[in-house]
């Protein structure tokens, strides 16, 4: 009989490490949750920063990512802790390519918001549809 209780104990102890494993990754570094919005003009990210001193973010923006690092200090005194603190960094890829340098951000309600300006379509892009048109004009009005 103690042959069957092996998986139970096994699957238990399975538990154990894996709960030790979370509790583990919540003492370190975490990582606060982003949303992209699309708009005509703007591409806006909503990241989700509660409790951070504005002194304590940093943003940088290269090669179509963009780097949002910050830190937020525990609290003296805890009996328990569940929200995650420390440091974090963050490296977000565009979803659409946006004028560079033009972020503009603002920190309300634990919400970091930044607008950037959205990257639009030269006008070489419209002048290849202005030469076909030029050439089906050409083609209906032999010569």
């Amino acid at each position: 009989m103690a042959g069957m209780n092996e998986p139970v104990l096994a699957r238990l102890q399975h538990l154990m490490t894996l709960r030790e494993e979370v509790e583990t990754l919540g003492a370190g570094p975490w990582t606060p949750t982003a949303d992209w919005a699309d708009s005509d003009a703007y591409l806006t990210l909503h990241l989700d920063v509660p409790g951070i001193d504005p002194e304590r973010l940093e943003m940088h923006e290269e090669g179509g990512m963009l780097t949002v690092a910050g830190e937020r200090a525990a609290p003296q005194g805890l009996l328990s802790a569940e929200r995650p603190s420390g440091v974090f960094r963050r490296v977000l890829a565009f979803p659409r390519e946006v004028m560079p340098q033009s972020g503009e951000a603002h920190l309300a309600g634990g919400v970091l918001t930044v607008r950037f300006q959205k990257k639009h379509p030269t006008i070489d892009v419209h002048s290849a549809d202005i030469h076909g048109a030029d050439m089906h004009r050409d083609n209906s009005h032999p010569g």
